[in-house]
């Protein structure tokens, strides 16, 4: 597997660390030099990665850093960043199949100078001054409200890619954004992270595949459609009605009305699907 942004740079940070302490002879330096370095040949192909061991400030912002907090809206699933589950450090993660509903409480860090212009999880380029943030589990992209706990102060970030990896920490917040809560001097602070959805219009649709009885198999069917749509990546979910025989509707959505939805049908009738249930929001 290729490790790719802030994972791969955890990964081998830690590695890197952990061997220093443990392999002292002088008779290791060579053999942990190679390893260091065959790990590193398998990161992302942005070869001055490590040149900084330690993270930093960014300088001060100005004037022409522009604050503008990102709208939310509607975007497929990144190519990048998006697999069932992975594991850092021995401990396994599943991202998401939807964002929807997610609220949690914990603590919120931020990072800087050392990853700005590299590669987050998603591919993007990592900004300091845009407003970002990393999350283990939720889909890449998303877009969250941060609220620090202590004083209200809150702000709008686009999620894409994947971190913190510390205990208790729940976000990794772009340097500005840290700035617009108040907490790039004090580097933490409890927050409350709620995914705020996109608005929705008369100008997306759902589209709905199948009904089924048996969940196993509208899970595989979810699985099914997620490949066949790929490099689309819009979302595919599975909704299930609080009933006593309940049907699991398998969903593609929200899709814009043109060329998105046009090219989502499309490759639904290569696959022997052609005739999808198209729902507007009003719908659901």
């Amino acid at each position: 597997m290729i490790l790719t942004g802030r994972l791969c740079a955890l990964f081998c940070h830690r590695f890197i660390n952990q061997r220093s302490v443990t392999d002292t002879s002088g008779r290791h330096s060579a053999l942990l030099a190679t390893v260091a370095a065959l790990l590193l040949a398998g990161c992302s192909s942005t070869p001055s990665r490590y040149q900084h061991d330690q993270d930093f400030t960014p300088s001060p912002l100005t004037e022409q850093h522009e604050m503008t907090e990102p709208e939310p809206r509607i975007e497929p699933r990144s190519a990048m960043g998006n697999p069932a589950s992975y594991k850092v450090f021995g401990k396994e993660y599943r991202v998401m199949d939807s964002a929807v509903g997610y609220k949690e409480r914990g603590i919120a860090s931020w990072y800087g100078m050392k990853f700005h212009g590299h590669r987050t999880s998603n591919g993007e380029i990592y900004d300091v001054y845009q407003f970002t943030a990393a999350h283990k589990t939720l889909p890449l992209p998303s877009y969250v409200k941060v609220t620090r706990i202590d004083n209200g102060k809150s702000v709008i970030v686009r999620v894409n890619d994947r971190g913190p990896f510390h205990e208790g920490r729940i976000i990794d917040l772009s340097y500005v954004a840290a700035v617009k809560l108040g907490i790039n001097k004090q580097g933490t602070a409890e927050v409350e992270v709620e995914v705020v959805q996109p608005p929705h219009d008369d100008s997306v649709r759902w589209v709905q595949v199948s009904a089924l009885s048996d969940i196993k198999a509208a899970e595989r069917l979810q699985q099914t459609l997620q490949q066949a749509l790929m490099p689309m990546q819009w979302p595919v979910s599975i909704t299930t009605p609080d009933t006593v025989k309940p049907l699991h509707k398998v969903r593609i959505g929200p899709v814009p009305e043109g060329e998105s939805l046009d090219a989502v049908l499309a490759r639904l009738k290569e696959i022997n699907i052609t005739d999808p249930l198209l729902l507007a929001v009003h719908q659901l």
